[in-house]
């Protein structure tokens, strides 16, 4: 990301007269100001970058600001920020956009005024065409003397120099120093002619200017050169203790290297410090080779945390890891109490006392000068020229007795690139953190390489050092302006009698008044030089002098499409970055070109790249130099990579960001950003109201007994329900007529509302009806209005003793006027009782005295009109029918192990009523009964009717009905099912066919491009881009579970559902955004379970995802040569795969490591495919072993199934693959050697339950993916044969899952603090290690207490996963102090829990109490059943007879 500055203005600060002299020289033309260091060059820069802002033509146009190294980055975007109103960024390689990302860059131009970067930041912009030269405003060149050479500064300005003159920036230079060399005329000429633009520095303000501008006394102190020997040294050197030429090659240390270092040291500091820098970098060599803490680190988690006995030994020495360094590790052993604890006392008589005679008369040197200049305030710089150096002498001046407590000194070194060992380089956090503590004084002495000569606002210090000797004019003048004040001391430490270094001082010294004056008289010689070329100075004997000839030959290429620009200086980089992406474990080296060749060069690229041989290797042209013949062929390569599409338009490898041709319908690059969370969208639906009405016969069990009527003809369907088969049969178009028209519509009308009313709900409609329920005439499907008529004008009769048989007994609905609006129905007559009968015990009336005591209770409770109710009058027992409001239907197998039919709150007895007040009602009773259905069997025919409108809208393949319609169904709805399943199968099946489709589309792609295609392929935003564009929203069912209300649409007609408008019948619903992706998917997964992979590509082309067209695999991808079966080799492994390869070079490309291959393959590209094939396998097996469990819980499964320990110990105890494992590094072989065992002693369900605490080597279960992958390719893509021969591998693994797993450790301690009700827990992070800036650390606080903690591992969610699972035992386990019944008292304080605010999923953080609670809700939501949301749809009404509130 992208860091933007805004802070608070400070002080505002006046410039002074000589900066007003620059800035108006800097107005009228480009110039380039020196100044020396600490006079205000930066403000200078803010005064014109103001001036330039508010200039008309400038508009629309940025000003960017180059510093050489990173730190200067957000020291320089602070000042311009608080110096000016402007908008100001920071950008630099930690917090810039990708180089890939395109977006980000626009956006970061577009949202800011100043840019402050590197010039290699910037050139990468100008190279891959985010930005152009013609769109900046201001070019600020900080300590522009680095345009030299190869710098990036240098091909900036070439850039610069080649855009038309109407479009260039104004150039702003600034410097300390313009030139390297004492013989200065002509490098400052090539300055000048580089920038384009004039050097100045002060003329009319001298004065001032020296004010502001004191110079230190410079002081030479002499030491003796060092001794032949150090005899009073107590032990033998490293050196002499082993023969590192015994040492294979393989091992990744560079002898000669450390050789060199060591004799340097040895030479400059002196024997304690050279034999302390081996020491400490050959341990920490030693140490990155055997990943200790990676390959211990599990192991000791498991015993400290889950109580079990590990394979191995936790503490295995290095040389165990890599038996080749034993020896040295045995020497390193012995060395470590006197370099790790070496007393720094002053009593000599201890033997390992430091003693500062064992460092070189140069150091002692150094430390006398030390105390002479200390003070109480005291700040010094000692620079020397060598990371190393800087890091040991730091050591040794804080072992010195007599500097501790006054001088507290840290090193300052660069970044270093890639270097290991002890030269490598400090992290941009810890230069930045040594860099304000030495501001702050927390720090007072710094040992700097030449990364803190320049730029970095250092206070003035008291004393600046040069240790070693001056490379050149900046170095002197650089670090001589660290000593600013006219009190302070710079000194140049020179070796007695070393004539050489006195003379190059001199020379520095003494040529300084010569150069300044050139430039500072106005008119120097130097300006009227005519430069026709590159002239020759200290770059021809540097080696990076490119001849004249040579130069008028340099080619430029731009994309024309892009304006993409490449040119030699940036051609190595390019092709250098293209390598860095190959993707490599921690056990193969870096892939990088490899150059030979003099005057000739060819460069030959990673054969890991997979392109055919004759596009690894090209030859560039003949040239003067090695150097230029280098960049010419790495411009030649990548112009040709260019071509065959593995550079892209914008000189970027194709790999995060695809080509526009790369897709197969254009509008999946369209942005998603307006598309909002919630959506309002039409859905389709078939209730309409339209001039034509159609009857569908609806019978129960096989007996037609109604007609569903509405506007739209509706498909047959099919429903049961409790036992109960309904079925809708072929639409018929209803004779309305036309004089009687509307009569009939009233009847129908009416007849539906007085039924819904009574089995439905009594809530009051206010629109129209939509649909109807109708008896039908004896011989046809039209309605029987005569019957409809003759109920409506008569629908109650009043019950009597004698009118109602026996045999009716509960067949009949009535109404009593004492509880009117509910309806019962008529379980008996009870003559046996009257209103003064007693009630019986257990009845709802017991309690009181009287059958009639209760019935003037009711009417008064219900304030109804009193009915005559005769004392002798008989008694009706009755049973309430409830409303049926619920739509759900079963379309899969119900799950018996979920209750889901009680209707809570509801009571069942019977009443006992007045027979006076009883009415009946009329409709026959297989009428009403199917009213009480009507909800259900709507709901199940609109579910029908969208699946076959997306069908055919959406152009799918034959999808069963139900498979459909469940992935059309968004969790929302609740009924009983949704596509959350699909939607996990439909995501396995996504990524197996975009993963066949690239694999064999892209054969030139590695493996991270090919990852990276797929992930955008299949990202949410694809998935949500096209389901948008394809209209999906129209076809979702989002309808809640109740129908208490009823949706009204009027619309056009159409004959038949193929010729459907379905536009015209739409219902306004909002649905969230991200059921676009999710029903794409589960489509996916629909039609896979369809008609299996074939559907599934047939659906993944209708919608519009790169699936490669619906061709079959083995027709589309054109079968391999002649078979080569596998040699004997391999035959215990076909035998335990069960399988027979016809293509040997499949199973050795599978079974090859990246380390081992020289020219071949390794399994990298099959691993990419094989990765899709087990995830399809295994979810596939879960989705049809466990059909009720939900999406959580098969995601929860297939991650302990789909994961690298599970499929390791696949690999090593069922396939044997370790054996064959084809590698060339010693410390993979150790690697894997080692975890073999742990494998082999682990059960599979030990693997399933606690894959999360193993960590073996990522290759054993990488040969394991690509295996299934070459199995699949060599059958001809027989996925059906692969599926079975990974099933059969699998078992093991797969019979120990079930959805009665617990999850992952985090998820599991989710749901156990949810399920104890406990609000008080969060999870606190930290950092173990001050140097580090990164997390690693978690703590489990409950109540305030710290149950567990600290637990590190290397990466936070480790070290999460097994903090949260010692939680859960420690609070689980009644005996413990800290158990959580004894320190929780939540359920106390309860009462307290309703004042809490709701919490957003956004806001979810762990580390906090409210956070922790709202992640645990979540995470029930999460492995809920969907089932759990059926209800029976009863509606249950307010028991006002209940005697408790009598």
């Amino acid at each position: 990301m992208t860091l933007v500055y805004n802070p608070q203005p400070c002080d505002v600060l006046i410039p002074r007269e000589y900066q007003k002299e620059i800035f108006l020289k800097a107005q009228q033309r480009n110039v380039i100001a020196v100044l020396d260091t600490g006079s205000g060059k930066t403000l200078i820069s803010a005064l014109l970058i103001k001036w330039i802002a508010a200039q008309k033509h400038t508009q629309k146009k940025v000003t960017v600001f180059l510093v050489p190294k990173v730190p200067l980055v957000e020291q320089q975007s602070i000042f311009i920020a608080q110096h000016t109103s402007l908008r100001v960024a920071q950008v630099h390689s930690e917090v810039s956009a990708s180089v890939t990302d395109r977006t980000r860059w626009s956006d970061l131009f577009s949202q800011a005024d100043v840019l402050v970067m590197t010039g290699q930041i910037f050139l990468n912009v100008l190279t891959h065409s985010h930005w152009s030269m013609n769109k900046v405003s201001l070019l600020v060149l900080d300590e522009c003397h680095h345009a030299r050479k190869n710098h990036p500064y240098t091909t900036v300005m070439a850039i610069y120099q080649a855009c038309p003159e109407a479009d260039r920036p104004k150039i702003f230079g600034m410097t300390a120093c313009p030139t390297w060399t004492s013989t200065p005329q002509t490098s400052l000429a090539d300055l000048e002619k580089k920038l384009n633009a004039q050097i100045v520095t002060v003329q009319e303000n001298l004065d001032e200017f020296a004010r502001h501008s004191s110079k230190p006394t410079e002081i030479i102190r002499e030491f003796p050169p060092p001794p032949r020997s150090y005899y009073e040294y107590p032990i033998p050197p490293i050196w002499t203790r082993f023969d590192y030429t015994q040492i294979p090659e393989a091992i990744d240390i560079p002898w000669q290297q450390l050789n060199t270092r060591y004799f340097f040291t040895l030479e400059n500091l002196g024997i304690f410090p050279a034999e302390l820098f081996l020491y400490c970098d050959l341990q920490m060599r030693i140490s990155e080779l055997s990943h200790p803490r990676d390959l211990n680190e599990m192991e000791s988690l498991r015993k400290r945390y889950l109580s079990t006995d590990s394979v191995g030994e936790n503490d295995a020495p290095l040389s165990r890891h890599i038996p080749e360094l034993h020896d040295l590790c045995e020497v390193l052993a012995e060395y470590q109490p006197f370099f790790e604890h070496v007393s720094d006392g002053q009593d000599e008589s201890i033997p390992w006392a430091f003693r500062l005679s064992w460092c070189s008369p140069k150091v002692q040197t150094l430390v006398e000068i030390l105390l002479e200049s200390y003070t109480p305030n005291f700040h010094g710089i000692v620079f020397v020229e060598r990371r190393h150096i800087a890091r040991v002498l730091t050591s040794i001046i804080s072992r010195v007795p007599i500097l501790r407590g006054i001088i507290n000194c840290a090193e300052c070194v660069g970044h270093g690139g890639d270097e290991k060992g002890i030269g490598g380089g400090m992290p941009t956090e810890k230069q930045r953190k040594v860099v304000n503590d030495f501001r702050d004084g927390k720090i007072n002495l710094l040992i700097a390489t030449p990364v803190a000569e320049e730029g970095l606002d250092f206070p003035a210090c008291d004393i600046t050092v040069r240790f070693d000797s001056m490379q050149g004019m900046v170095g002197y003048v650089q670090s001589r302006g660290r000593a600013r004040r006219a009190t302070s001391t710079f000194v140049v430490m020179i070796q007695q009698n070393n004539t050489s270094q006195l003379d190059n001082y001199r020379s520095l010294s003494e040529n300084e008044p010569h150069i300044r004056s050139l430039y500072q008289s106005g008119t120097p010689a130097f300006h009227s030089r005519p430069v026709g070329g590159q002239t020759v100075d200290d770059d021809a004997d540097s080696g990076d002098y490119v001849f004249p000839t040579d130069l008028a030959k340099r080619e430029r290429f731009v994309v024309p499409d892009t304006n993409a620009i490449l040119t030699y200086n940036t051609a190595i980089g390019l092709l250098g970055h293209l390598c860095s992406l190959i993707p490599r474990d921690a056990f193969t080296p870096a892939q990088k070109p490899r150059y030979s060749g003099a005057f000739v060069s060819t460069v030959r690229l990673p054969s890991m790249l997979p392109l055919p041989p004759e596009h690894l290797v090209y030859e560039g042209p003949r040239k003067h130099s090695t150097k230029e013949a280098k960049r010419a062929v790495a411009f030649k390569a990548v112009k040709a990579l260019h071509a065959l599409k593995i550079f892209d338009d914008h000189l970027l490898p194709v790999h995060a960001k695809a080509e526009p041709d790369v897709y197969e319908d254009p509008s999946q690059q369209d942005d998603v950003m307006d598309v909002p969370e919630i959506l309002d969208v039409a859905v389709f639906c078939p209730w309409t109201l339209g001039s034509n009405l159609w009857s569908h016969p609806v019978s129960v069990d096989g007996k037609r007994i109604a007609g569903v009527i509405t506007g739209t003809p509706l498909p047959p369907t099919e429903l049961v329900w409790d036992g109960i088969a309904l079925a809708v049969g072929e639409a018929e178009l209803v004779d309305l007529g036309t004089e009687e028209e509307y009569r009939k519509r009233r009847l129908l009308q009416d007849y539906t509302d007085l039924g819904l009313w009574w089995r439905v709900s009594a809530r009051p409609r206010l629109t129209p009806l939509s649909c109807f329920l109708a008896p039908l005439t004896p011989d046809s499907c039209q309605p029987d209005f005569p019957a409809m008529e003759q109920l409506l004008k008569d629908p109650y009769f009043k019950l009597d003793q004698t009118g109602v048989e026996e045999r009716e007994y509960d067949h009949i609905l009535v109404m009593n006027s004492m509880q009117y609006g509910r309806p019962f129905l008529l379980h008996k007559i009870r003559l046996d009782l009257t209103p003064l009968s007693k009630p019986s015990t257990g009845d709802r009336e017991a309690g009181f005295q009287t059958y009639l005591e209760y019935f003037k209770w009711v009417i008064r409770r219900r304030k109804s009109r009193p009915p005559e109710i005769p004392t002798d009058g008989p008694l009706v027992e009755v049973v309430p029918m409830l409303r049926q409001t619920s739509r759900i239907y079963d379309l899969l197998p119900r799950d018996t192990s979920v209750d889901v039919e009680m209707a809570s709150g509801s009571d069942l007895r019977p009443f006992i009523l007045p027979l006076v007040s009883t009415s009946a009602f009329r409709m026959p009773e297989e009428m009403f009964s199917l009213f009480g259905l009507l909800p259900r069997l709507l709901h199940r025919i609109q579910d029908v009717w969208r699946a076959r409108c997306a069908r055919i809208g959406l152009g799918l393949p034959p999808i069963l009905d139900d498979r459909l319609i469940e992935a059309t169904t968004l969790p929302a709805a609740a009924a009983g099912f949704n596509n959350q399943r699909l939607e996990t199968l439909g995501d396995s099946v996504l990524k197996l066919c975009t993963s066949v489709h690239l694999y064999n589309k892209f054969l030139h792609y590695h493996e991270g491009q090919l990852d990276n295609l797929r992930q955008r392929f299949i990202s949410n935003r694809t998935l949500m881009i096209r389901g948008k564009a394809i209209g999906l929203e129209h076809y979702m069912n989002i309808e809640g579970p109740n129908a208490k209300t009823w949706p009204t649409v009027v619309a056009t007609d159409s004959p038949t559902l193929q010729d459907l408008d379905c536009s015209d019948r739409t219902v306004k619903r909002r649905i969230p955004r991200r059921s676009l992706q999710d029903c794409m998917e589960a489509i996916i997964g629909a039609g896979y379970l369809s008609g299996g992979i074939l559907m599934a590509l047939q659906v993944g082309t209708a919608l519009g995802l790169n699936f490669g067209g619906p061709l079959p695999w083995n027709l589309r991808y054109v079968p391999r040569p002649d078979a080569n079966p596998a040699p004997g080799l391999y035959s215990e492994l076909q035998d335990a795969l069960g399988y027979e390869f016809q293509h040997v070079e499949l199973l050795q490309e599978a079974l090859t490591h990246p380390s081992f291959c020289s020219g071949g393959k390794s399994y990298q590209r099959l691993e990419f495919l094989g990765d899709a094939v087990v995830d399809t396998v295994v979810m596939k097996y879960l989705f049809k072993k466990f059909p009720h469990a939900n999406s959580g819980q098969l995601s929860s499964l297939r991650a302990g199934a789909v994961c690298g320990p599970a499929l390791a110990f696949v690999a090593v105890n069922v396939l044997k693959l370790h054996g064959f494992l084809l590698a060339d590094h010693s410390g993979l072989t150790a690697a894997v050697e080692r975890y073999i065992p742990v494998l082999q002693a682990t059960s599979s369900r030990d693997i399933v339950l606690h894959s999360w605490a193993h960590d073996p080597p990522k290759v054993i279960s990488d040969i394991l993916e690509s295996l299934i992958a070459a199995v699949l390719i060599d059958s001809g893509y027989n996925l059906h044969k692969t599926m079975c021969i990974l099933e059969t591998a699998m078992q093991c693994i797969l019979e120990v899952l079930s959805p009665d797993l617990p999850p992952e450790p985090v998820s599991a301690f989710y749901l156990w603090a949810a399920k104890s009700g406990c609000k008080r827990i969060h999870l606190r992070k930290s950092c173990s290690r001050s140097e580090f800036k990164r997390n690693d650390t978690i703590y489990v606080v409950v109540h305030d207490i710290t149950i567990v903690g600290p637990v590190t591992a290397s990466s936070l969610p480790v070290a999460r996963a097994f903090a949260s699972e010692h939680a859960r035992m420690v609070l689980q386990d009644a005996d413990s102090e800290t158990a959580l019944t004894r320190v929780c008292d939540c359920k106390e304080q309860q009462v307290h829990a309703s004042n809490t605010e709701p919490i957003r999923p956004d806001d979810v953080d762990d580390t906090t109490e409210i956070g922790f609670a709202a992640a645990a809700h979540m995470e029930v939501e999460k492995f809920r059943n969907p089932l759990e949301d059926r209800t029976s749809g009863e509606d249950p009404e307010p028991e006002a007879e209940n005697i408790a509130d009598a």
